[in-house]
């Protein structure tokens, strides 16, 4: 351990004896008597081979800034483990009408500083984050938000200019984080500070190596630390990662360790590996420019005889998860809706969609794959595609590849009728699995739909979550008919733990990020 880190460590054990001296205020019985020996801090210590690039909220939204600000920050709202739907952290809120969303903060919320934290420095954090507009932010998301009033110092109100059912997701993001409007510049970023509410307070930081975080007593809300305090260190690479947590030098690892390595662990018995769910999700894309992919019968030909478990046991070892809708299970209003549409891989159901539509078989199909981008498994991937298509005597199929910066240009210009795709949402909700696929923004493949249009309008508007689950549901129908992409797997977050960590589990968010709070041993 490096001279820093014991410094820090030092720093950590000293805030949070000192956090808690303070919130003890009358003597406590059962507290240590002169004599006693103190009870040993809980101190953790996390290894990966990310670096975060902000503290700062309203800063860059990579998974390494987001572990750090989530621990530091709180929102207004937040989602926990296994529960799809927002619940209160700071605030509880409510539609008051379509455009009027308030938020009524919890009394007696204070940052580390012992300043009050009021519904001015929830004004002050959202304008400022959608005046910043950083670059690689998530300002664009809150383009909804007109303004924010403070009627009083517990009541926050959004002002939307239209409707948007997606906000209280949006509230869940770190962007969304409440920072304290005293300690923040209003017109840039906060480099190597940072001053929030959430279960931790920062101890100390080294830029691209360290990150100190020490209990917050004062948090208020459902993620109170039940550890100490978790230096974070960044490391070299993925063997310096799997060298702490076999060593016993690190009590978690988490991004770094690619899949043999976690593998090895597995076999290895010596620590816990957890995984769970992942946000991003892979498929494979049809290219309307493509006379042969925009017609309907060819796609869903191709659907009918897909099969996933074995992309996913072929390609990958069973390291990602079968997916059967655009949006995976875990999100509001998910439904395996291509198992509905197409059931199990089917050559004969197959041959007669292609044999209705009078489609002269084998139908020939170019498919596009990028080596780089997308994984070591890639290849073998559309590989295992080929086989499976090539071996019902309906397709034909030509791959073909292209490195990330050209493949991008191809997939647009229509060179693959079909290519290789993935997609990481930047927000916890159906909505950006659905947005995509449906507005074309990102994908750009020419899908075009007036019944996903209006779904996805009537879902982004509708306030009831019961009925915007089933206009959810409904929209994955319709993608799942009309086959504009093919979703094939699921990834996994994983972590290695030591054996003796409990709560593993609830620590990993979707979008590839930590909470810390639940650790403990």
């Amino acid at each position: 351990m490096s001279e820093w880190v014991r410094r820090v460590s030092a720093a950590v054990a000293v805030g949070a004896l000192g956090l808690c001296l303070a919130a003890c205020g009358e003597p406590d019985d059962n507290a240590p008597h002169p004599g006693e020996q103190t009870p040993k801090l809980m101190l953790l210590r996390l290894a990966t081979t990310d670096a975060a690039t902000s503290l700062d909220p309203a800063g860059p939204y990579d998974p390494a800034a987001r572990t750090v600000q989530a621990n530091l920050y709180q929102t207004l709202l937040t989602i926990l483990p296994d529960k799809p739907t927002p619940v209160p952290d700071a605030a509880d809120c409510q539609f008051d009408s379509p455009t009027t969303y308030t938020c009524s903060l919890k009394e007696k919320l204070t940052f580390p500083n012992g300043h009050d934290l009021t519904s001015s420095d929830v004004k002050f954090s959202f304008d400022r984050l959608i005046r910043l507009k950083t670059p690689g932010g998530l300002a664009p998301l809150f383009a909804s938000v007109k303004s924010v009033s403070t009627p009083d110092p517990l009541t926050a109100v959004f002002n939307l200019t239209t409707p948007d059912a997606r906000l209280p997701y949006l509230l869940t993001t770190t962007a969304a984080s409440i920072v304290d409007e005293q300690s923040y510049p209003a017109d840039g970023l906060l480099e190597d500070k940072a001053m929030g509410s959430g279960p931790y307070q920062l101890a100390g930081y080294k830029a691209g190596a360290e990150v100190a975080l020490t209990k917050f007593a004062g948090y208020r809300g459902p993620r109170a630390a039940q550890n100490d305090g978790v230096t974070i260190s960044t490391l070299a690479d993925s063997n310096a990662v799997y060298q702490a947590i076999t060593t016993g030098k690190a009590d978690l690892a988490f991004h770094g360790l690619g899949p043999n390595l976690l593998d090895n662990l597995r076999k290895a018995g010596q620590v816990q590996v957890v995984d769970t769910g992942s946000a991003e999700i892979r498929l494979f894309a049809f290219q309307m420019k493509s006379l042969l992919s925009r017609n309907p019968a060819i796609r869903r030909a191709v659907a009918q005889v897909v099969d996933r478990s074995a992309i996913a046991k072929k390609a990958y070892g069973d390291r990602v998860s079968p997916l059967f809708s655009v949006v995976p299970p875990g999100f509001g209003g998910q439904v395996d809706a291509f198992k509905t549409e197409f059931k199990q891989p089917n050559k004969a159901a197959a041959l007669t969609i292609l044999k209705d539509a009078n489609i002269a078989v084998p139908v020939p199909l170019t498919v596009g794959w990028t080596p780089s981008q997308y994984g070591a498994g890639a290849k073998a991937e559309v590989l295992e595609l080929k086989r499976q298509l090539e071996a019902t005597g309906l397709f034909r199929i030509t791959l073909r590849s292209a490195e990330w910066p050209q493949y991008q240009v191809a997939t647009k210009n229509g060179a693959y009728d079909l290519y290789q795709t993935g997609w990481t949402p930047q927000y916890p909700d159906a909505d950006d699995y659905l947005a995509p696929f449906v507005t074309d923004a990102p994908l750009q493949n020419g899908y075009r739909s007036a019944a996903a249009t209006k779904l996805l309008q009537q879902e982004r508007t509708e306030q009831n979550g019961l009925k915007r689950d089933d206009l959810i549901g409904q929209l994955q129908g319709v993608i799942a008919h009309d086959v504009p992409v093919i979703p094939v797997w699921q990834g996994r977050v994983s972590v290695a733990a030591a054996k003796d960590l409990e709560n593993v589990k609830t620590a990993p968010d979707p979008l590839a990020f930590l909470y810390l709070a639940g650790l403990r041993r």
